[in-house]
């Protein structure tokens, strides 16, 4: 699996908007996506940190795919109103990492 964590912060007053696009609008067109296992937003449980925006991919190729085809830029671009910085997208795999039982 691959993971893709877009780390946001948004401008005072604008979490509500944006938590609100995120699951109407985002989240659908995410999950429609080839190989999308999950689209979720994390909230901070200390109020300073950054908001996450978390995609799981089944294959490198699916993730890829979602970012070379624009539809990332795309919905990245719809919130730009709402950041207070610029977004920065971490990537990561779970394979070859051990699960515990």
């Amino acid at each position: 699996m691959y993971i893709r964590l877009t780390y946001v912060n948004y401008l005072p007053g604008k979490i509500e908007e944006a938590k609100r696009l995120y699951e109407e609008e985002i989240t659908p067109i995410v999950k429609k996506q080839k190989g999308n296992l999950d689209c979720r937003m994390l909230e901070p449980v200390n109020k300073g940190d950054d908001y996450i925006s978390m995609t799981v991919w089944e294959t490198k190729e699916d993730a890829d795919n979602y970012q070379n085809t624009g539809v990332y830029k795309k919905l990245v671009d719809r919130f730009k109103n709402l950041f207070s910085k610029e977004p920065v997208l971490k990537v990561y795999t779970s394979e070859g990492v051990p699960a515990h039982a």
